[in-house]
């Protein structure tokens, strides 16, 4: 059975998605009037996680050696929250079990809060970088 547009969005967002799935992508096409008010269409294609490049540790700012000494070290560390478990809710890393990640700030010069930089580490001793807060990350490559 085929529903109009404006009957699945009176049911809500969730009825929308349940369409698509069910009924397919071009039967919730919205026309003209209607594409405003339809929930804009996701591709899978759009979705790519674990895109994590590398990254010489040489290249990184000097914070992030201070950063990965501490770590080596096993503190003290600058902020209470260094060190606790990274949950990997952006899914840009290879999913793990919960406590396999754990992230570090990296110190910003002129920074009034932690800032967007950190360092964060898997179970397995690799360590990634993202200079936008969890938005990307590259694997550091210590032997460059």
């Amino acid at each position: 059975m085929r529903m109009p547009l404006r009957a699945l969005l009176s049911r809500g967002s969730a009825m929308i998605l349940a369409g698509t799935i069910i009924l397919g992508p071009t039967t919730v096409l919205a026309g003209p009037a209607q594409a405003a008010t339809a929930a804009p269409a996701v591709s899978a294609a759009a979705v790519q996680p674990f895109d994590v490049g590398t990254v010489c540790q040489s290249a990184l700012p000097s914070q992030a050696d201070d950063t990965l000494n501490l770590i080596a070290q096993g503190g003290p560390y600058p902020f209470s929250k260094d060190g606790e478990v990274f949950d990997n809710r952006e899914g840009v890393l290879p999913s793990e079990s919960y406590g396999y990640y754990h992230a570090y700030t990296v110190i910003t010069p002129g920074a009034s809060t932690r800032g967007a930089r950190r360092i964060v580490t898997g179970d397995d001793g690799s360590d990634y970088y993202t200079a936008d807060h969890y938005a990307s990350f590259s694997q550091i490559d210590s032997s460059c």
